[in-house]
């Protein structure tokens, strides 16, 4: 089962990148068994190897990719194909995973965990990084 939900999230994640002040691609995240109590920062923070005073913000999913996922009128063909990507990526986490939140560590080279909770108990998702000065 999880080996699926990893599939389908990498599928959809595939050569697709993250915008902002620079481009990121994304990497599948899965930690096996983690989701048995809630994802607290602290934990959070130990299962990325950030370091504990690491500030974290916290949004919703939909909110954080509210610029990648709406087609605009002014989008080219190129635009418009990658707004399809986002929301079939924004599907797929959304059909396999509960709970998804996305963590914001750090500030000005921010790295993003896209995670929620398998069928199974395991935590995934896809982490990317964004550049904000």
């Amino acid at each position: 089962m999880n080996n699926n939900v990893i599939q389908q999230i990498q599928q959809t994640s595939y050569d697709l990148l993250m915008m902002s002040e620079s481009e990121y691609p994304f990497e599948v995240v899965f930690w096996s068994g983690e989701g048995q109590e809630s994802l607290t920062n602290q934990k959070l923070l130990q299962l990325t190897n950030h370091p504990l005073e690491t500030p974290i913000e916290t949004v919703e999913l939909d909110y954080f990719f509210r610029n990648c996922a709406e087609e605009q009128e002014w989008h080219d063909e190129l635009q418009k194909q990658n707004v399809q990507k986002f929301q079939t990526l924004i599907k797929t986490l959304k059909d396999n995973l509960t709970n998804i939140k996305v963590y914001r560590l750090g500030s000005i080279s921010i790295d993003v965990y896209i995670i929620g909770k398998t069928a199974a108990n395991d935590l995934a998702g896809v982490s990317t990084k964004v550049i904000e000065t």
